[in-house]
C-alpha cells in the first residue's frame, strides 16, 4: 500500500510536470504568427512595446517621422535577434499612413488610433484583430498646463470604447493603454528635479515612477488570444494613481 501510494505520488508529480512544460510551450511566444504595427515606436513606451511584442513572437513594424530614428530602433531591435522591419511614417500626413498599410498587406496587424481605419480592412480580410490605443493618465487626471494634450488623451478613451462597438462585428477588438508618468525623454519636464520626483513619487501608492517596459506586458496581453473577450477597455499603469473619470 505505501509503494503505491508513491507510486501514485510519483505519478501525480510527473503530470504536474508534464502539464507545466506544455503549458511553457505554448505560451512561449503567444504572438507567434502576427504581425504588429507600432506607430511612434523608436523611443520611449513605444520602443519597449515594439520589444516586448517582438519577444513574444510578433513580427513588428516599427515606424516614426525620421529615418534616422527608424534606422536605429530597428538595428536595436534585430542586434537582440528579433523580427523587427521598419518604415518613416507621419501618422499626420494621409499619404504615409497608406504607404505604411502596405508594407504589410493582408496580414493581421494592430495599430494606434490615426492608423485604425486605414488598417481595418486588412484585419478584417485575415479575420480578426487587436487594435491598441495609447492615451494617458492624463485623459483621467489632467497636467497641469497641458490642456490640449489632456482633452485630447481623454477623447481617446471615446474613441477606443466607439471603435469597439464599431468593429466587433469584424471581429477586432479595441483596448487603451493608460500610462501614467514613465520615465522617458516626453515625460522628463515633469521628473527632471529631485523635489518634483519625490512630490510624484508622493502621489503614487507604489513609491517609484514606472519605466518603459512596464507598458509592454499590458499591450502583449491585450493582443493575445489571452485577451480575445476583452474590448471597449482602459488599462491604467500608473502605479495606483487616480484613473477614473
Amino acid at each position: 500500500m505505501h509503494k503505491a501510494g508513491l507510486l501514485l505520488g510519483a505519478c501525480v508529480r510527473a503530470w504536474k510536470s508534464l502539464r507545466m512544460a506544455s503549458s511553457r510551450v505554448t505560451r512561449r511566444d503567444p504572438l507567434a504568427n502576427k504581425v504588429a504595427l507600432v506607430t511612434a515606436s523608436t523611443d520611449g513606451i513605444g520602443f519597449a512595446i515594439a520589444r516586448r511584442l517582438a519577444q513574444d513572437g510578433a513580427h513588428v513594424v516599427v515606424s516614426s517621422r525620421k529615418q534616422q530614428n527608424v534606422d536605429r530602433a530597428v538595428a536595436a531591435l534585430q542586434g537582440e535577434g528579433l523580427s523587427v522591419t521598419g518604415t518613416v511614417c507621419h501618422v499626420g500626413k494621409a499619404e504615409d499612413r497608406d504607404r505604411l498599410v502596405t508594407t504589410i498587406l493582408e496580414i493581421n496587424v494592430k495599430a494606434t488610433a490615426l492608423m485604425t481605419k486605414a488598417v481595418v480592412p486588412e484585419m478584417e480580410k485575415r479575420g480578426g484583430g487587436s487594435v491598441v490605443i495609447v492615451a494617458s493618465l492624463a485623459a483621467y487626471t489632467p497636467f497641469p498646463a497641458l490642456g490640449p494634450y489632456n482633452v485630447s488623451k481623454t477623447a481617446l478613451l471615446g474613441l477606443t470604447k466607439n471603435l469597439a462597438i464599431e468593429l466587433a462585428q469584424k471581429n477586432i477588438n479595441v483596448n487603451c493603454l493608460a500610462p501614467g508618468i514613465i520615465k522617458t525623454k516626453f515625460s522628463h519636464v515633469l521628473w527632471m528635479d529631485e523635489a518634483r520626483e519625490e512630490s510624484i513619487k508622493e502621489a503614487l501608492r507604489i513609491r517609484r515612477i514606472g519605466k518603459p517596459e512596464e507598458c509592454a506586458g499590458i499591450v502583449s496581453f491585450l493582443c493575445s488570444e489571452d485577451a480575445s473577450y476583452i474590448t471597449g477597455e482602459t488599462v491604467a499603469v500608473s502605479g495606483g494613481a487616480p484613473s477614473r473619470l
